[in-house]
């Protein structure tokens, strides 16, 4: 992930799964089914993706394994749950800036209506 060691963008299915992780712990399943709901059903996530992507955030210090939990909708204890790391939420800081400035400059330039509220 060596975009995460320059500072430069992150991958969609990176900045989707730290959104994801922001705000509570979550299995595998659970991040895919959020990130499909948070994206109104445009960025599915296949398991490839999903855990590719989790192992090299792991790796990369984005992310950790937390303690086991059970989900009590599944009652299934096997299911391996993480979140994010201090590392991950400056990482995830630091992109949500640079969309804001890249947005400020389409306003800037008048590229996003301003109907869209953006």
């Amino acid at each position: 992930m060596a975009s995460t060691r320059t500072g430069g963008p992150l991958t969609p299915a990176v900045l989707h799964i730290l959104l994801v992780l922001s705000t509570q712990d979550r299995h595998g399943y659970g991040i895919m089914k959020q990130v499909e709901s948070d994206s109104r059903g445009k960025v599915k996530m296949g398991p490839g993706t999903l855990y590719g992507s989790i192992r090299r955030m792991t790796e990369a210090g984005l992310i950790r394994e937390s303690d086991k939990k059970i989900d009590p909708n599944l009652d299934d204890e096997r299911r391996v749950y993480y979140g994010i790391t201090a590392l991950g939420q400056q990482t995830l800081a630091a992109e949500l800036q640079r969309y804001r400035q890249v947005v400020a400059v389409a306003h800037e330039r008048s590229l996003i209506p301003k109907a869209m509220g953006v």
